[in-house]
């Protein structure tokens, strides 16, 4: 491994939370206008990138990953972060029909009508396929619920419904840019969504979320996580807490429930894994978290994610056709 001790050591964080949502962000969003008239459904197919949704009138249901219907009324939002397959329909019943089968066309860049049909009336919702620049192993998205629905977040955060009344004026006026305004929002909202639910609605008082939110550990994970290409070593990490390397490894092992270099190794093979579905070379890849070779990189990868690189690599899509997969 090369030597990067030298390099600065990052500030001391006062909010772990708030600098890992600072390094969260989305490397593609698309959003499609859809008006539907009743009778209709819409199937939407497990996807890598994260699925969001947003009913800007009229009402519909949405089916969750589990079967379990739920209701959705005009303002409301639900946003999918592991892009599970799942179900929009104005009533339970109704026979979906793929959302690929529906044409396009383009209003500005990176909004689209949907042509559902031509229909006057009927619900109109802003559908939207997201790609967040993290892996999709990474404890956060892990740990989040299967989908966010912001009626049930709003309460504790009152900017959320702001950014959803912004989100609907931008599309609906067709201005130019609006998709580059679209996606800086959706950044916004998707970043103040996932830090209500872990602040208000996860309740885990263990784990992983604990450790993020335990002041001393926390700052730890953030500094990983902001930093993953760096050959952190566990007096560095012992620096950012502020203790002793042999105090920093017991306190760690206790809270996080692995070792500091086990947790390193782990998120540093995530951020690899999604480097290279990027379409990133595995040359690339390991030079940039600092492996004198190709086999040692590849071996400590396939250890910990199970795969060879050359698995991902072959199987990565371009980032274009990644943002455009609204199917």
């Amino acid at each position: 491994m090369l030597d990067r001790s030298s390099k600065k050591e990052p500030e001391d964080f006062s909010d772990p939370l708030s600098e890992m949502l600072r390094g969260l962000r989305l490397d593609g969003v698309e959003y499609g206008r859809c008006r539907l008239a009743e009778p209709w459904a819409t199937s939407f197919p497990a996807q890598e990138a994260a699925r969001f949704h947003f009913i800007g009138c009229g009402s519909c249901w949405v089916q969750m990953p589990s079967g379990e219907w739920l209701p959705l009324q005009a303002g409301d939002a639900v946003l999918l972060p592991r892009g599970d397959a799942h179900v929009l329909a104005s009533t339970p019943g109704v026979t979906p029909t793929p959302f690929a089968r529906f044409g396009r066309k383009e209003v500005c860049q990176d909004v689209f009508d949907v042509q559902c049909a031509d229909v006057v009336g009927g619900a109109l919702a802003f559908t939207a396929s997201m790609r967040f620049n993290m892996d999709k192993l990474h404890p956060l998205l892990q740990m989040m619920p299967e989908a966010m629905l912001t009626s049930a977040l709003s309460k504790n955060e009152p900017a959320i419904p702001h950014l959803l009344d912004a989100m609907a004026r931008e599309v609906e006026l067709d201005r130019v840019g609006a998709g580059g305004i679209l996606a800086r929002l959706a950044d916004v909202l998707t970043a103040t969504l996932i830090r209500t639910w872990v602040e208000h609605g996860c309740g885990d008082t263990t784990g992983w979320i604990a450790a993020v939110r335990n002041p001393d550990v926390g700052r730890v994970l953030a500094a990983i996580h902001l930093e993953p290409d760096r050959d952190w070593s566990v007096a560095a990490l012992a620096r950012i807490m502020g203790v002793s390397r042999s105090g920093f490894a017991e306190r760690f092992l206790r809270v996080v429930g692995e070792t500091p270099a086990r947790y390193v190794a782990r998120v540093r093979m995530h951020q690899a894994r999604q480097w290279l579905k990027d379409g990133m070379r595995v040359s690339v890849v390991a030079e940039r978290l600092g492996y004198d070779a190709e086999a040692s990189f590849s071996r400590a990868f396939k250890r910990i994610i199970g795969a060879p690189p050359s698995q991902f690599r072959k199987k990565s899509e371009s980032p274009a056709e990644a943002v455009m997969d609204f199917g």
